[in-house]
């Protein structure tokens, strides 16, 4: 089975993301607008439950934090992908770092770049277009995160929900 550990900002933030995502995201369906904290990985549901134990213990030595998003970037040229930056702080990064260590067998594909991504698998000619069109907009919001979650995926590629964690001591 593959999970994954995710934040889900505000309905507020997932709206705004879904305008877009609807028309430039082929993912769009298959799970909401989210910053990625560990990507895709195989485990079975066995060893899930045993990194929820240690997620569960990570989110109580975690204070909620500040979320900040101010404008559209893209890793054009690596792939393109348009999203909207997020502002990394030492407790976002903090919490990443500390997930991740849970997997240190597994490597990262990439350096962790806080993002919700809003547009992806687009053509060169689409990409340019649309990230042309939305670089110079402002898209200031913040908001505190209170929790994270371990997500697996369907049959159907879909993402769900296997259990959320609350941030701080409870």
């Amino acid at each position: 089975m593959k999970f994954g550990v995710v934040i889900f900002p505000s309905k507020k933030l997932q709206d705004i993301a879904n305008s877009y995502r609807k028309r430039y995201d082929p993912h769009y369906s298959l799970i909401p607008p989210h910053l990625t904290l560990k990507s895709a990985f195989e485990a079975t549901e066995e060893e899930a439950n045993i990194f929820a134990d240690k997620l569960r213990k990570i989110a109580q030595d975690t204070s909620p934090f500040l979320l900040k998003t101010s404008k559209v970037s893209s890793f054009y040229p690596v792939n393109n992908v348009i999203y909207f930056k997020v502002e990394p702080t030492s407790e976002l990064n903090n919490l990443e770092k500390l997930i991740n260590h849970e997997f240190s067998s597994q490597n990262p594909d990439y350096a962790f770049v806080p993002h919700i991504t809003i547009g992806q698998k687009l053509s060169n000619d689409e990409h340019s277009d649309v990230y042309g069109s939305l670089r110079m907009t402002k898209f200031d919001h913040e908001e505190t995160i209170d929790r994270y979650h371990l997500l697996y995926q369907l049959e159907n590629e879909s993402w769900t929900v296997f259990e959320t964690f609350r941030l701080g001591k409870e």
